[in-house]
């Protein structure tokens, strides 16, 4: 899938900050919680709970916020349509990892199973 530069740019340089409060709203409108939605972001970044609050205060840009992160091995297991993009079809590596975040926590936010959502066995 070819996004336009300009939209690649435009995610790189959105702040994590800025959306993780929607982050935050969508999952608990759905009755899912802040840890659960935490549990998801540390297991496709790595980042601890400590780590995430320092990002969000910081206000790093997406380019930063997944340059530092460990990725998880089982990303390729992410698939499926968001935003109106097939995942796996996305070619810009910061754009499909930004994309994964919000696939994971449109699964949270619909109820899916956490062991689903991690993609464990």
């Amino acid at each position: 899938m070819k996004n336009s530069i300009s939209a690649d740019e435009r995610i790189a340089k959105m702040t994590f900050a800025s959306v993780y409060p929607h982050y935050v709203a969508k999952v608990e409108k759905k009755g899912r919680t802040i840890d659960e939605l935490h549990q998801v972001i540390s297991w496709l970044t790595g980042y601890s709970e400590k780590e995430i609050q320092g990002l969000i205060q910081e206000k790093v840009s997406f380019a930063v916020f997944f340059e530092n992160a460990q990725i998880h091995p089982n990303t390729s297991l992410i698939t499926g349509m968001i935003c109106g993009y097939r995942i796996e079809e996305i070619e810009n590596p910061l754009t499909q990892q930004v994309r994964y975040l919000d696939k994971l926590v449109d699964e949270l936010a619909k109820g899916k199973m956490m062991e689903k959502i991690l993609r464990v066995g």
